[in-house]
Formats: C-alpha cells, sequence, structure tokens
C-alpha cells in the first residue's frame, strides 16, 4: 500500500488534506485512498456535523501524534467532503503515517 498517493498541500505553516468521511462506523480508521487522491476516512460518530466534526480532528491528532488544536476544518464542515488544515507539520511525515493506519 505504500504507492497509493494522495493529495497534499504544502504550505509555510503545514498542510492541507482532503478527506471523505464515512460516519456511523463500527470503528474509527482510515479506509483507504479514493482516485481523486482524497483520504477516506470512517468514524464511529454520527452524522451530526459537530460530532463528525470534532471526532475527525480527534481521530486525525491520534493518528499523526500532534495536539487536536494544530488541526482545523477549513472547508466542508457540512458535508463529508472536507479541506483540513494540519499546523507545523510536512506533508512526508502526514503522508506516511496515514499510510502507516491503511
Amino acid at each position: 500500500m505504500a504507492d497509493q498517493k494522495f493529495h497534499l498541500h504544502d504550505s509555510k505553516g503545514g498542510v492541507a488534506l482532503a478527506v471523505r468521511i464515512t460516519p456511523r462506523s463500527s470503528k474509527n480508521e482510515v479506509a483507504g485512498i479514493l482516485n481523486d487522491g482524497t483520504v477516506r476516512i470512517r468514524l464511529t460518530a454520527s452524522a451530526a456535523e459537530e460530532n463528525s466534526n470534532q471526532a475527525l480532528v480527534q481521530f486525525l491528532a491520534e493518528v499523526l501524534e500532534i495536539p487536536s488544536g494544530l488541526i482545523e476544518i477549513v472547508a466542508g464542515k457540512t458535508g463529508k467532503d472536507k479541506l483540513v488544515s494540519i499546523l507545523n507539520i510536512d506533508t512526508e511525515t502526514v503522508h506516511k503515517k496515514i499510510l502507516s493506519r491503511l
């Protein structure tokens, strides 16, 4: 699975990550990489936007081993497709940690 690519956008302060969530799953997990490079994440949280957004931030903090305060959903707060900003981390680190969870 190490050859799977997903889109990370590098910036001065961190990265932006495209995510598609699936709420009400049996467990929190990185479920795969879609054809367009979006990372698919399954969450146990309900589809209620605040529940799923909070669960996504907490799960990504766990996966990336960083404080949740460095993660922000910058687009897609009411939908399943989201753009997540992650501060103080580089694309290589994010890439490795996400792929290690597949």
